[in-house]
């Protein structure tokens, strides 16, 4: 227990250069009080005693503004970032070393009492107040940028953007930072590529009719 105590908030530091010391850390992070407060509430859950998670989920939702199901599995050295307005489903899966930012939420899109949040594989970074909605997976070390609407299965090792989430970076290094201002932006892209498109047809159209009042003059 104490091992893993270290281990996360060496986490800390690692991820967050604002961190400075460690009483600052242990007071002032809510996201490591989150993931503290949540592995009580699910061994409680695991345990049968399921109304004393829900309690300790629930005065933690009260603490720290991240509300993380008791049922949901959460895996090592998971960041959750400033934190607030998280929030991670009963059946969600999270692996090892991911990052969340505020206002994430791993969100399910049914009743039935069954898997329906996603699950995250390890090393996964997902932006400010992304959405990823169902029982779908994300690769490991994907990258779900910031204001994404996920509700299609991601592979691993890319970065997905928009809404709904779309594939924009494949095979890239995969890094904990999410460098939003370097994510290509396919509205823009697309745009850009219509406008060179028109370009190139003004271009050819002045051509053709240049040439054709050359045919006409030499007539």
């Amino acid at each position: 227990m104490f091992r893993t105590i270290r281990e996360d908030i060496r986490t800390v530091f690692d991820r967050d250069p604002a961190a400075r010391s460690l009483l600052e850390v242990l007071t002032c992070y809510p996201g490591l009080q989150a993931i503290w407060n949540h592995r009580i509430a699910h061994f409680l859950w695991t345990r049968h005693l399921k109304l004393a998670g829900r309690m300790v989920s629930h005065c933690s939702r009260f603490l720290t503004g991240i509300e993380i199901h008791p049922g949901a599995k959460i895996g090592r050295r998971v960041f959750i970032d400033h934190g607030m307005g998280v929030v991670i489903g009963e059946t969600a899966e999270v692996g090892d070393d991911v990052l969340l930012y505020q206002g994430v939420v791993l969100g399910g899109t049914s009743l039935l009492k069954q898997k329906r949040h996603p699950t995250i594989g390890s090393r996964v970074v997902i932006g400010a107040a992304a959405v990823v909605l169902g029982p779908i997976t994300v690769g490991d070390g994907a990258r779900v940028g910031a204001n994404s609407v996920v509700v299609n299965p991601v592979p691993p090792d890319v970065t997905v953007v928009g809404i709904p989430g779309k594939v924009v970076e494949d095979k890239r290094e995969t890094i904990f930072n999410l460098e939003h201002g370097r994510l290509p932006d396919p509205v823009s892209d697309a745009l850009r590529a219509i406008i060179d498109h028109q370009d190139h047809m003004e271009e050819r159209l002045r051509e053709l009719e240049a040439r054709l009042k050359s045919e006409v003059k030499s007539e």
